[in-house]
């Protein structure tokens, strides 16, 4: 069971979080780096790794992005696109490295 402090720090991230989510998807107007917010979303998931109870289907870290500012044309590509997956470190660009080569099945 999760302490208060851990709650309350949750609730906070979580809403931290949607708000530069929006302001980032939905204003095309982000208002702290990628580095800043892949910080405080990897925060959000140390908590929930530590209190599992604290996820929840809001939580920012069940879902990808937000809604999508208007007037963007939706595009289906033909061949999956990898993503670094914020990959901060040699060993985290390596394991990139890794899953884009058996995902080619190389």
């Amino acid at each position: 069971m999760p302490d208060s402090k851990d709650r309350t720090r949750h609730e906070q991230l979580a809403r931290e979080l949607e708000r530069h989510a929006r302001a980032y998807y939905a204003q095309d107007a982000p208002t702290i780096s990628d580095a800043e917010y892949d910080g405080l979303f990897r925060d959000l998931l140390s908590l929930e790794a530590r209190s599992p109870e604290l996820v929840t289907p809001h939580s920012p870290s069940q879902r990808v992005g937000a809604q999508a500012r208007e007037g963007f044309t939706k595009y289906k590509r033909p061949v999956r696109m990898y993503s670094l997956d914020n990959a901060y470190s040699e060993a985290e660009l390596r394991e990139f490295d890794e899953r884009v080569v058996n995902g080619l099945g190389h």
